[in-house]
């Protein structure tokens, strides 16, 4: 355990609910001292991602993340000094940018496809979280929100889980299910695991201390 927080991950297939799960907890602990951190923040920039046989490029990779920024930027958070980083849009071009800023706390929850693939971060765990869905209500999902939130046409939201999300996700992702702490299922709902993750959450940041 970090002397200066609690590190939570919470990791899962795409469209396995990681970001609902993460905004259960932003509601119900509201005002709790948790910094929430989001790998989709730390996206490489579109010409250093890899472009597969196709010309299409792949940011369904380890490779397509700046993993090395993320932790540089947990380390500052942990000496007690706040981090400001640009929001990433997902190369939407209706999307606004805009900047966020990560403060010290006495929880970090960081939440993202490959956070346990990463030697470097998983080490620093002290919860591993994993939320899991059927295939089916994962590309449901996928398709809803690529196409509503990333402004992704469905041809190219089918190509790339087919050609990207499906093979990564055996690769990168679902071996570390057999690896977590805690399995959310969210085949139906998320309820009862979200409860029991809140209330873990409720007691770290109600008695943990953070040491300058």
């Amino acid at each position: 355990m970090s002397a200066n927080g609690q590190i939570i991950g919470i990791c899962g297939g795409s469209g396995s609910g990681k970001t609902s799960v993460l905004n259960g907890i932003k509601e119900k602990l509201s005002g709790h001292s948790i910094t929430y951190i989001s790998m989709d923040d730390y996206y490489l920039p579109r010409d250093k991602q890899y472009t597969d046989e196709n010309g299409i490029k792949n940011f369904d990779l380890p490779t397509a993340m700046d993993t090395q920024q993320l932790v540089q930027d947990l380390d500052t958070l942990e000496s007690g000094q706040q981090v400001t980083k640009s929001q990433y849009t997902f190369n939407n071009a209706k999307a606004k940018e805009s900047t966020i800023t990560l403060y010290p706390a006495k929880v970090y929850i960081i939440e993202g496809l490959f956070i346990y693939h990463y030697a470097e971060l998983k080490e620093r765990f002290d919860l591993k979280i994993y939320v899991d869905a059927s295939i089916d209500q994962k590309i449901i999902r996928r398709i809803k929100r690529d196409q509503t939130e990333r402004n992704y046409p469905l041809e190219d939201v089918l190509y790339r889980y087919e050609h990207h999300v499906m093979p990564s996700y055996k690769a990168y992702i679902q071996k570390y299910k057999a690896e977590a702490d805690l399995i959310i299922n969210n085949y139906n709902t998320y309820d009862k695991g979200l409860d029991v993750l809140v209330n873990h959450l409720k007691t770290l940041t109600t008695h943990a201390s953070i040491q300058p």
